[in-house]
C-alpha cells in the first residue's frame, strides 16, 4: 500500500491517468462544437488559450502544454517513477470516484447547514449532454491553473521568502481556493456573486488542494471532473 500511495502522487502515473481524459475532452469539443468549439470550453481552458495567444504560441498548444509540463516533471523525477503506473492509474480512477462522491454528498449537506443560518444554497444544475465535456475540461484545466499553477507557484514563492512550510501551505491553499471561487464570477459568462456559492466553492477549492497535496494531481483532477459531472447531471 505505501508503494501505491506514493505511485499515485508521481507525475508519470498522473500523466498516464490524465491522457484519456484530456484526449476525450479535446476530441469531443472539436467533434460536438464544430466551428463553435469555443462555446464548449470552460473558463480556465479559455484563459489558458488566451494566455498562450499573448505569447504568440497559439491556442492549439494548450493540451500539449499540459502534457509537456507533466513530461518535464516526470523526467525530473524519473529515478523514483512507479514500476507499475497502469495499475496505479486504475486505483486513481477508483479514488477519484470516491472523492467526487464525497464532495457531492458534502454539497448536499452544505445547503441545509446554510438554510439554518438563513442562507439558501442552490448549486445543482441539470446540464445538456454536450456540457459533460465542459465538466471534464473544468476538472483538467481548473486544476492545472488553480492548484498546479497558482497554489504550487505561491507555495514555492513563499518558501523562497523563507516562510515556514506550514504557514506557506496554509496561505497558498487559502489564496488558491479564494481565487478559484472568485473566478466563477469573472467575465461575460460569470455568475452573479452570491455568498453561499462563493463559500461552497472556496471549501471545494480547499478540498481539491488537500487532494493534490495528499493524493496527487491526477486524483485531484479526477475528483474535480467527477464531482462536476455528478452535479451537472443532477444526480439525486
Amino acid at each position: 500500500m505505501p508503494g501505491y500511495l506514493s505511485a499515485t502522487r508521481h507525475p508519470w502515473a498522473c500523466l498516464l491517468f490524465l491522457l484519456p481524459l484530456l484526449t476525450a475532452y479535446e476530441l469531443g469539443v472539436l467533434w460536438l462544437g464544430g466551428d463553435h468549439a469555443e462555446r464548449l470550453r470552460n473558463g480556465a481552458d479559455a484563459w489558458l488559450r488566451w494566455g498562450l495567444d499573448l505569447f504568440g504560441v497559439g491556442q492549439a498548444f494548450a493540451p500539449l502544454a499540459v502534457i509537456l509540463v507533466l513530461l518535464a516533471w516526470s523526467w525530473w523525477r524519473w529515478s523514483d517513477r512507479p514500476r507499475d503506473p497502469v495499475t496505479a492509474a486504475f486505483g486513481m480512477a477508483f479514488e477519484s470516484a470516491v472523492f467526487a462522491a464525497g464532495l457531492w454528498q458534502f454539497s448536499r449537506n452544505f445547503g441545509p447547514l446554510l438554510d439554518g443560518l438563513g442562507v439558501r444554497l442552490d448549486v445543482v444544475v441539470r446540464a445538456a449532454p454536450e456540457q459533460i465535456l465542459t465538466f471534464i475540461g473544468a476538472g483538467i484545466y481548473e486544476e492545472v491553473l488553480f492548484r498546479l499553477g497558482l497554489f504550487g507557484g505561491l507555495y514555492g514563492l513563499l518558501r523562497v521568502l523563507r516562510l515556514p512550510a506550514v504557514v506557506a501551505l496554509v496561505l497558498a491553499a487559502a489564496a488558491g481556493a479564494v481565487a478559484f471561487a472568485a473566478a466563477h464570477h469573472v467575465g461575460p459568462y460569470g455568475e452573479p456573486v452570491r455568498a453561499d456559492h462563493f463559500a461552497f466553492r472556496t471549501c471545494a477549492g480547499l478540498y481539491f488542494t488537500a487532494l493534490l497535496v495528499l493524493r496527487g494531481f491526477g486524483v485531484a483532477v479526477g475528483a474535480h471532473a467527477g464531482y462536476d459531472v455528478l452535479v451537472g447531471v443532477g444526480v439525486g
